[in-house]
């Protein structure tokens, strides 16, 4: 099962990333000035991730493919990595689907 990894950047701004049960990063939030607006992200991850038209595909300048989970609103929620095919991006946005909804969460700020 996949778990939301909250942490703070260098500039004290909070982020999630979304692991998969293997522990790979699927997904990477933009930063957040409050724990409870990083919070709120997560929550939009879980609604938004079971919504195939919230996922963005792109391609990068070196024609690597990558995605953007974006809330109802249009902003972007969370980053993918890097893929070297459409395949792998594809699995990827797969993995977030089915591990979003029921990730727990774990807060590393505290420690």
């Amino acid at each position: 099962m996949g778990k939301f990894i909250i942490s703070k950047r260098a500039n004290e701004e909070f982020q999630f990333n979304l692991k998969a049960g293997n522990g790979q990063v699927i997904l990477t939030s933009q930063g957040y000035g409050s724990k409870s607006s990083c919070e709120n992200g997560i929550e939009s991850v879980r609604t938004n991730s079971q919504d195939d038209s919230k996922f963005e595909r792109n391609t990068a300048k070196d024609d690597r493919c990558y995605f953007n989970l974006k809330a109802g609103n249009g902003q972007i929620i969370g980053t993918s990595q890097m893929y070297e095919s459409e395949n792998g991006m594809d699995n990827g946005i797969e993995s977030v689907k089915n591990n979003a909804s029921g990730a727990s969460v774990e807060d590393e700020t505290d420690l």
